[in-house]
């Protein structure tokens, strides 16, 4: 072993939920057949973790002969901290008080809204509010008040908990006020010794995401600071100096002491791991295909996407861990409760394999070393897998029951395999990990299955291989510097610390740049860098002392009395294909829509991709309407027809800017718009609501005015732009009957209201309270002058409600069909064909820009075609796109405005403009990627739609919502000919044996 080089040895290490695998590798051997790998050793976790890592890596340091001269670092890959959050397990997870900074925006979208109901149940220890909270311009919405601070922590004291996040609207953007901190030394002074989670410090913009981020890492805090004690515990006592690090989501490394500080950075680590192993095990050598990975571990198996560069696939633009929606970088990943040490039950409603594992303790609860517990570890000895344990003591087994395990293993496979692939087309399936003898010979999927060498043990290696990373998140003026200049800063900034987290100079890359503009704030720029570069080898890095000396050890005491819940059954799934939307009929025989959660879960979907983009995100609004159909509040649609001429229509929405939908969750804005229009105009009632777009998060605003939460008034399926438009007089109404915006109202939502009574024009509307909106905080209700059944009729775009249903049906079927690959000619079919809509482009998101056209700040996103390297595999089915190859420009003013593409010859040619509808949608997930969450590497399809005739038939229509509308002197041309929506409520009020009753 002498010829082994200084510092050229790392070590890898996974600690799983069963067993803890180590692997060391000589790094300056890695081309040899060996792939430098001197020695790994597998044994069981452990009940204390400690000794189950002393373990494997005293006997790879004794097989091997390396010295701590040789050894460069020991890095750490674990699933303990997700496998706690999937498994629930209350011995682990420290109930979580959660204290709101904002004084008016927070209230109505709880935390732990859209959660699974147990981890909710588990976690959910205390909400409060205080005031506080920033405006998309960094100014206070509110100032901290210390004496509220201290009544909340006053109630949290009471209840004894010591686990504790702080999350403020805007928090990631406050460098001056600073209020998650001041916050947080308030609540430090009142509870010592608490554990605080500020939420800038765990995420980036995205309230609900970012606070239950903060949420996950608050309740893991205590356990991780134990786990990461363990780890170094283990260090000392092996008699190593060398650097100690955990992976981190993204496959990069992070110091130990950061990472008791951030554990949900590490959450998924284990997965990367293993998909980063399983590229350097098999030399990268994949063919043109992509592949999935399956590591199946003891307690959980993770299904990812392995590119064939060697690099796992990265989440776009939607990412949940365990359920619960997060917005940091993750692999894209499905994880299932599947392993070794997976409970088998035979129940009544048949056998049932996980989520609950006995985990470490697979060695003595198992039937097969002598436990009376049944694993998945008893099925595949019995079925003569493995030789491990005593297949003796499961010859009871009967051939049923057997049988019935075996295929029930097999299905959660290939089912964890088709949630992840990207098409119905097969691909070659890699299994790792020490719970490969669970998988059958065959997977329904998979071109062909693969184990590749020292498969047993592809965490650690991954482990062993990671890079060091350095990130930044900063946003910088344009006003002195070109964007160009900016991003060189960032990258700069961003390399540097890299370096200075132990990365060789001279290795480090830029592997991500993400440049975001902020609408309405000028000349501001957002940008978002990750180097990567190799581990310095040689460099002497500082190991850093543990910090804390708390009473954690009650960790370690109650490994061994974990307790097996009930098996929660979930709810059955939803069969897409079958539901029926309700329709009744009121006395007067006028079929009503009765809305669901089914339905504003397809109108949500729908109305997102009907954005073109902007119009903001849907997602708090249907948070909001579920909670209040959960309650027992009620939300009915109906058909134009089913209102009088004269009937009165209050219509409107919010105004501003997207990107403020993303922190400012929902309030009553509009509700409280209507009210001061009402009192104005003297209204006492009116007969119905409209929406001003269908668009973004304005297509589901009405269903909360018109809700008997608020006015009891039905919603009208149609709306007055049939998508959403940056500017309120830019709407199918100032068409054709200008000067029917004023009188109106606005309303901030935290206690400013303004009445505008008249305007020469609706474009001096607009451009008067958009400066005013701006004051106040760039987003607020908007109630435009009541219309009437008449000019409802004769103007508006018709059955909106209802085409955005159809949408989000058809990305919910894509989705359980497994058909994503083709979910944007699942939608064409929906809104009228190939003759009415056009996939216009595939590709993934290279950059996100600022531009000036004539005066005006506006956005461009930039796609490329996929090179073929990353590319998946498109499905047989799938519709030719109209323009391939080169990239295409998608300027941007909120809504996608037009594409431009650029041949490799580069020749540029406009393919599709507005009035037309231009949608991106993530390719991952089939949802549409609005322009607040336009980030670079997305995979995504764009897509067109041909507008309303109510934009085309006269001159007018085009000037307004076409190019010229918003500065663009090229002609329109129609993408294609329009089909009318069809009606949910005539459908299926019409069809024989469908829900319609009376009333």
């Amino acid at each position: 072993m002498g010829s082994i080089a200084p510092k050229s040895v790392r070590i890898g290490v996974d600690v799983g939920g069963t067993n803890t695998d180590a692997v060391a590798i000589d790094f300056s051997q890695q081309d040899s057949p060996s792939r430098g790998i001197l020695s790994h050793h597998k044994t069981p976790t452990t009940a204390d973790i400690t000794s189950g890592i002393e373990t494997a890596v005293r006997h790879i340091l004794q097989e091997s002969q390396i010295t701590d001269s040789q050894l460069a670092s020991v890095t750490i890959g674990t699933t303990a901290f997700l496998n706690s959050v999937i498994e629930q397990d209350t011995r682990r997870l420290s109930r979580v008080a959660i204290i709101r900074l904002s004084r008016s925006f927070l209230r109505d979208v709880k935390p732990f809204s859209g959660w699974p109901a147990g981890l909710a149940g588990i976690l959910n220890g205390y909400v409060g509010y205080v005031d506080g909270g920033l405006q998309i311009d960094g100014s206070e919405e509110a100032p901290v008040v210390e004496e509220q601070v201290m009544r909340e922590c006053q109630e949290i004291k009471k209840l004894g908990l010591t686990s504790i996040v702080v999350a403020g609207v805007y928090s990631p953007i406050d460098k001056e006020s600073r209020q998650e901190e001041r916050v947080r030394d308030i609540i430090a002074r009142e509870i010592p010794g608490a554990d605080i989670v500020c939420s800038h410090e765990v995420a980036n913009i995205g309230f609900l995401e970012r606070e239950n981020a903060s949420i996950l890492n608050a309740a893991i805090l205590r356990y991780a600071r134990q786990t990461v004690r363990n780890f170094r515990s283990a260090m000392k006592r092996l008699n190593l100096t060398c650097p100690l690090f955990l992976t981190q989501n993204d496959g990069t490394l992070l110091e130990s002491a950061s990472a008791a500080k951030v554990p949900i950075r590490t959450f998924s680590s284990g997965a990367t791991n293993s998909m980063r192993g399983a590229a350097y095990l098999s030399g990268h050598k994949l063919g043109s295909t992509s592949a999935i990975v399956v590591d199946i571990g003891g307690t959980t198996t993770d299904v990812g996407i392995l590119l064939p560069s060697g690099f796992p696939k990265q989440a776009s633009a939607y990412v949940t861990v365990s359920g619960v929606s997060v917005n940091y970088s993750m692999p894209h990943l499905h994880s299932i409760g599947l392993g070794g040490g997976s409970l088998v039950l035979e129940t009544d409603r048949g056998i049932t394999i996980g989520p609950e594992s006995v985990g470490h303790d697979l060695a003595t609860k198992a039937l097969v070393f002598g436990g009376s517990t049944i694993t998945a570890t008893d099925i595949a000895v019995a079925a003569g897998k493995t030789d491990i344990g005593s297949r003796d003591l499961v010859g009871h087994f009967t051939s049923n029951f057997l049988e019935g395990a075996q295929e029930k293993l097999k299905i959660l496979l290939e089912r964890a395999i088709e949630q992840i692939k990207p098409s119905e087309d097969p691909l070659p399936v890699l299994l790792v990990g020490g719970g490969t003898i669970l998988a059958p010979d065959s997977l329904h999927g998979a071109s062909k299955l693969v184990l590749p060498p020292f498969h047993g043990v592809a965490n650690a290696v991954g482990a062993a291989c990671s890079k060091v990373g350095g990130t930044v998140d900063m946003i910088q003026s344009l006003a002195n510097q070109t964007s160009k200049q900016a991003r060189e800063k960032a990258c700069e900034v961003a390399i540097a610390r890299a370096v200075k987290a132990g990365a060789l100079e001279g290795s480090v890359e830029i592997a991500e740049i993400d440049a975001m503009p902020i609408p309405y704030l000028a000349n501001q720029l957002r940008i978002v860098v990750k180097a990567i570069g190799d581990l310095d080898l040689i460099a002497s890095l500082l190991v850093a002392e543990d910090e804390d000396t708390g009473d954690d050890d009650v960790y370690t005491s109650v490994e061994s009395t974990k307790i097996f819940h009930d098996i929660v059954v979930e709810e059955t799934p939803i069969d897409h294909h079958a539901y029926r939307p309700t329709i009744v009929r009121t006395a007067q025989g006028i079929p009503e829509w009765l809305i669901s959660a089914i339905d504003i879960d397809y109108i949500s979907d729908g109305c997102y991709v009907l954005g073109c983009g902007g119009g903001g995100s849907p997602g708090p609004g249907r948070l909001q309407l579920l909670d209040m159909l959960k309650t027992g509040y009620q939300i009915r649609c109906v058909d134009h027809s089913a209102l009088e001429d004269d009937a009165v229509i209050y219509w409107g929405g919010r105004m501003g800017s997207p990107a403020t939908t993303a922190e400012r969750l929902q309030a009553h804005e509009t509700v409280s718009a209507i009210k001061v229009l009402m009192e104005y105009l003297g209204h006492s009632t009116f007969a119905a609501v409209m929406p001003l777009e269908i668009g973004g998060s304005n297509g589901l605003e009405p269903f909360l005015w018109g809700s008997d939460r608020f006015y009891d008034r039905p919603i009208i399926d149609g709306d007055f732009m049939g998508k959403a438009n940056p500017c309120c007089w830019q709407n199918t109404l100032s068409v054709h009957a200008p000067g029917n915006l004023a009188p109106c109202s606005v309303d901030s939502g935290d206690g400013q209201s303004i009445v505008m009574t008249r305007s020469t024009d609706d474009p001096t509307v607009d451009k008067v309270l958009r400066g005013a909106i701006t004051e106040m905080g760039s987003l607020a209700g908007l109630v435009c002058k009541p219309t009437t059944g008449a000019m409802a009729r004769k103007h508006a775009v018709l059955n909106t409600v209802s085409l955005s249903w159809r949408i989000g049906r058809a990305i919910a079927q894509a989705q359980a069909n497994n058909a994503l690959s083709t979910v944007g000619e699942a939608i064409i079919k929906e809104v009228g064909g190939a003759e009415s809509a056009k996939i216009i482009f595939r590709g993934k998101i290279v950059s996100v820009e600022n531009a000036m056209h004539k005066g005006h700040s506006v956005g461009v996103l930039t796609i490329v075609e996929v090179p073929s390297e990353e590319v998946d595999d498109l499905a047989s089915t799938s519709m030719p796109a109209v323009v391939t190859g080169g990239s295409i420009q998608i300027p941007f003013k909120n809504e996608n405005i037009y594409v431009e593409h650029t041949d490799s010859d580069g020749t540029k040619k406009i393919v599709a403009s507005a009035p037309d509808l231009i949608a991106v949608l993530d390719k991952e997930t089939g949802r549409a990627v609005g322009v607040p969450e336009y980030r670079y590497g997305y995979h995504v399809v764009v897509i067109g739609i041909t507008c309303s005739p109510r934009w085309t038939e006269t001159e007018r229509g085009i000037e307004i919502g076409g190019p010229k509308g918003y500065g663009y002197d090229f002609e329109y041309v129609p993408l294609g000919k329009y089909v009318e929506p069809r009606s949910v409520i005539m459908e299926y009020a019409e069809k024989e044996g469908s829900n319609l009753k009376p009333e």
